[in-house]
Order: C-alpha cells, then structure tokens, then sequence
C-alpha cells in the first residue's frame, strides 16, 4: 500500500508521526510523510524517507488554509495513494477533506488533542468542536492517545466508532541508565546528589511553566527546561517569565534536545503541569525511565469545556500536593 501521513509541522512529524512511518516501512508499504517546512524533517529524510511539503498553517487564517487544501488536493491527485493517515486538528482536518474530495479509498484520522479543550475564548472552542465534527464525517477510522479521550468522543457523537490506539514509546532506550545519569550531570555540572526536576515540552503558556516556576520557588531542588518554541507558536512568548522566576542557577534552560532519554535518566522528577493534553508522550518517556510524574489533573475541565469553568483549581491543588512532601 502507499500510505500518505499528514501533520502539521515538522516537529510533529519527527517526534509523533516518524515511528508510526517506520512501522508502516518496516510491513512493505510505501510512506510518505507530509507537514509544513522545517529543519527536523531532515531526520525522517537521513532515514530515507520521502517527504512533501505543503503551507500548513496553525491559524485560523481561511487564506492560508485554503493554500494548504489546496496544496494537498495537488499532491494526492499526483500520487493517488492507498490510504491517507492524518494528524493534528487542523491538518487533519485539511487532509481527511482533500483526501474525501480526491477519492482517496481509506482515510484515518489520529486525535493528539482536541481543538475544543485547547484554552481560550468560548466561540474558539466551540469553532474547534464544529471543526472536528465535520473532519469525523469524512473519516473511516478514528483513533486516539487515550482510553477517555475515545470514551468522550463517541460520547459527544464525534464520531462513534473512536478507537484508542494509544501512544507507545521504545522501552529499550527509554530506561533507567546511571552512566547517562553521570554523564549528563558532569556535561551540566550538576552535582550527583542535587535534586533535579525535569520539564519537556514546547515553550508555551498553556504547558504550565507560570504555575511550575511559581512553585519552584518553595522547592529545593534544580529544574532543567527541555524544548523551544516552535515559529507556529503564537501565544504569549513566556521567556520573560524565566528570568524573573527568583530561580537563579536552579534554573537551567537546556534548549531543544535530542538526548531525551539521557537526559530523563539524569533526573529524579518529572512535571508538566499543562492545561490540556491528550497523552502526553514525555509522561510516558519519563515513566519509562522510572521517573515519578508530576502532572495537573485536567479531566473535570476537559469534561466540561462548554461551561467555562476555570482550570486553576486543579493546578493549585496538583501543586499543593507536590510540594509539601519534596521538602519545600
């Protein structure tokens, strides 16, 4: 089969996308990756995988999606494929529908996370749902990260057969390593004793880094901050809030990596106290490697994301509990 995979940008296709393409090639299929530009697409070629680009956009610019429909419609109607795999909200979106309009014969569809749970503006969210009901129509198969995540969307009539597939990671180098332990605390000069909390994920408000470097402040322990911004991100830019945490040297800012594994082996806690999350795959990376995780409770807001209930509570409340047994 010639199996076409879309997402967004190229972050998403090298840390999400890459390992369900090296699956399909090591079958037989014939895969081809799709996403917007950018320089991690450089992994998924070195492995000798073809990959297109098209203007992908995270906006709700019609202009710039119209370019990407578009783009995708081109590309299909030139390769024909078997089966179209999409990803991401808003290329998914995209993808299923030119997929549909080009008589491509199977199409699936992967929820990450779900537009209508990302925070903002009542009538974004409700977009976000709308969005996503008309992509469902046009899917076949419908998959998810998360057990609840596929529990709620047959539940909201997204699309009744929602499977979950879940999210894996490879065990054999995900693990415990006390030589990549040392390793990595001797490159930072962190001492071998020092308690280090870890964070891995873009550099974006609604991961939490306000919350998490306000509660840094009463622990004694290091925290080291894994990840960038992406150009697509367009959010509020939270670096300002880094240098202004009262951390000091407790604060290291590592950039994005590609040592993830080493890097959570040199740790002793995981946190990410984002506000929304299908499954995250860092929280599964940092279990594999026998971290204890440190994360928000965001069911009850998930759940009831058309009422507008704050969030704030269970953070508060995931924070409190964290910090009174780390000493702080």
């Amino acid at each position: 089969m010639k199996i076409i995979e879309v997402t967004n940008v190229d972050f998403s296709l090298r840390h999400f996308v890459l390992p369900i393409m090296r699956g399909l090639r090591a079958r037989g299929h014939e895969v081809i990756g799709v996403s917007a530009d950018g320089d991690l697409l450089n992994v998924a070629r070195a492995e000798g995988f073809r990959i297109e680009t098209v203007p992908m956009a995270r906006s709700l610019s019609p202009r710039a999606q119209w370019r990407a429909l578009m783009s995708l419609i081109e590309l299909f109607r030139a390769e024909r494929p078997d089966m179209v795999h999409a990803h991401q909200p808003i290329s998914g979106f995209l993808a299923c529908l030119a997929a549909r309009a080009t008589g491509v014969p199977r199409i699936a569809f992967t929820s990450h996370g779900d537009l209508y749970r990302q925070p903002g503006p009542w009538w974004r969210r409700a977009l976000g749902f709308v969005v996503e009901w008309i992509g469902a129509r046009l899917t076949q198969t419908y998959l998810t990260v998360s057990v609840e995540q596929a529990a709620d969307t047959r539940r909201l009539w997204l699309h009744r057969g929602a499977i979950h597939a879940g999210n894996g990671r490879d065990a054999t180098i995900l693990r415990p390593d006390p030589d990549a332990r040392a390793r990595i605390r001797a490159e930072l000069g962190t001492a071998t004793d020092r308690v280090v909390v870890v964070i891995i994920s873009r550099l974006v408000r609604a991961k939490g880094y306000v919350e998490l470097l306000a509660a840094m402040r009463d622990v004694a322990a290091e925290l080291w901050v894994v990840g960038g911004r992406l150009p697509s991100d367009h959010d509020e830019d939270i670096s300002v809030h880094f240098p202004a945490s009262g951390l000091g040297e407790r604060l290291r800012l590592l950039g994005y990596r590609e040592d993830i594994a080493a890097l959570l082996a040199a740790s002793d806690i995981f946190v990410l106290p984002s506000y929304t999350e299908g499954l995250p795959m860092s929280v599964i990376e940092a279990m594999l490697c026998g971290l204890p995780v440190v994360a928000t409770d965001i069911r009850d807001r998930a759940n009831r994301w058309w009422t507008g209930r704050p969030a704030c509570w269970c953070r508060r409340a995931a924070w409190h509990r964290w910090r009174a047994p780390c000493g702080g």
